[in-house]
């Protein structure tokens, strides 16, 4: 299937590894011209390179933080000067801390609340006008399953995560007219890095063995296992195509079924 995404510009935040770098690559592999960035300036610049060699598209890799503004202000900048435009943004972040009620600071709070919610928003803001000019984009924010059911122990990412989705709702809204989708997509258990740190937390907390949180994870999920990070970027690429040209809005759950909800 050609999703028409050769020449296309995109933009994936937090990149250098885990989902966002599974989506770099998938994207790359379609053809589209890739600017991806990460705290890390090492990090960032051996990921540009090795999808670069996997895919043969150009990638251009930044260093940034996307919970600061000016560098988020910095990437897009970046990344505009080197293509010329955006046309596919992909919103990222890493989750933030697991933790109850009663262990979550103010801190912990003010740092989630500008790392998901705040990165989405200021990212948007500084792609969008490239998008209007051209009347054509894709924006997909890589949020999580909590969004449609809470994960125990994930307070910040519950109720954070869940401000990106009512944003995103209102943006297709005002959006549409201009032919820019937005939508949302929702990793259930995919097997990375961030999972296997959840997975550690759970075991510390109850004794027992990361091998063993997983286990039970599997069991709650009806496909019986963790999910693959290419699996999961399949369905980014989709969205950012010419095939999807009439979903925007949605919510869409990547999770082997995991979620019970309808909706």
């Amino acid at each position: 299937m050609d999703l028409g995404l050769k020449g296309k510009v995109a933009l994936v935040a937090a990149s250098s590894k885990g989902l966002g770098r599974a989506v770099a690559e998938e994207l790359a592999a379609e053809g589209a011209r890739i600017g991806i960035c990460s705290r890390n300036e090492a990090l960032v610049a051996d990921g540009a390179l090795a999808i670069e060699e996997k895919t043969g598209s150009e990638v251009l890799g930044v260093r940034a933080d996307v919970s600061n503004i000016d560098d988020i202000k910095r990437l897009v900048s970046d990344v505009v000067d080197r293509f010329g435009t955006i046309d596919i943004l992909v919103t990222n972040a890493g989750g933030p801390p697991a933790g109850t009620f009663q262990t979550l600071d103010e801190a912990a709070w003010a740092g989630a609340f500008q790392l998901n919610l705040v990165s989405v928003v200021e990212l948007c803001r500084a792609v969008v006008p490239f998008m209007k000019a051209k009347k054509w984009g894709r924006i997909i924010n890589i949020t999580s399953i909590s969004v449609k059911q809470p994960v125990e122990g994930l307070m910040l990412s519950n109720s954070l995560r869940a401000g990106v989705i009512g944003f995103a709702k209102t943006l297709s809204q005002e959006l549409a007219p201009d032919n820019i989708l937005v939508n949302n997509v929702c990793p259930g258990f995919t097997m990375t890095e961030r999972v296997e740190q959840l997975a550690d937390a759970m075991a510390e907390s109850k004794n027992t063995s990361r091998d063993e949180v997983l286990r039970e994870w599997e069991a709650t999920i009806p496909l019986n296992r963790i999910g693959t990070t290419p699996e999961f970027a399949g369905l980014v690429a989709f969205l950012a195509s010419e095939r999807a040209s009439y979903i925007t809005g949605t919510t869409i759950p990547v999770d082997g079924g995991a979620v019970k909800g309808l909706l």
